[in-house]
């Protein structure tokens, strides 16, 4: 076996995306959602992790970006890992974390460019609204927040237990 050069190593291991969500309820937990102008679904709050950006600030930054509010980034509840799909040749981790409880939309501000709506959903109307790829991190999320452990999901499989289309690590 040959050496490789560590700079080579690592500029040949596949690369991904990583992206951080909020998961933010109303007391009557309802899950809150935006509607980004630039698509046809709504989303969970949230955004692109920047290079050398963690992906909890990722979800602060966004959530102040996107809503105008500054919230605590509470515990890891969801990790997603999407495959390579369509205008996206690379795979995606989506990091959701939970972001708590809020009391209802004031003091929202959305940046109406990027976002043209928001609002508090039960978990069906939820998972109506969400891409089908995202529609599964709802009962993810709930099933985490309740367990107090995070939910690992490949391609919106729990546990990445069918359909993987990834190899072994």
């Amino acid at each position: 076996m040959t050496w490789t050069d560590p700079a080579i190593w690592y500029a040949n291991l596949p690369a991904f995306h990583a992206a951080a969500a909020a998961w933010i309820t109303d007391p009557a937990d309802k899950l809150l959602l935006v509607k980004p102008t630039y698509r046809d679904h709504w989303a969970f709050p949230g955004g692109y992790v920047e290079e050398g950006e963690y992906p909890h600030r990722a979800c602060a930054r966004e959530i102040h970006e996107e809503l105008g509010l500054v919230i605590a980034v509470g515990a890891l509840l969801i990790v997603d890992w999407a495959s390579p799909a369509g205008d996206r040749p690379r795979a995606l981790v989506s990091f959701t974390f939970d972001c708590g409880v809020i009391k209802d939309l004031d003091g929202v501000n959305l940046p109406g460019q990027e976002l043209s709506d928001a609002g508090f959903f039960t978990p069906q109307a939820a998972e109506e609204r969400l891409p089908r790829s995202v529609a599964p991190r709802v009962r993810a999320g709930i099933q985490a927040r309740d367990r107090l452990s995070p939910v690992y999901l490949a391609d919106g499989i729990p546990d990445g237990a069918e359909g993987s289309s990834g190899g072994a690590a």
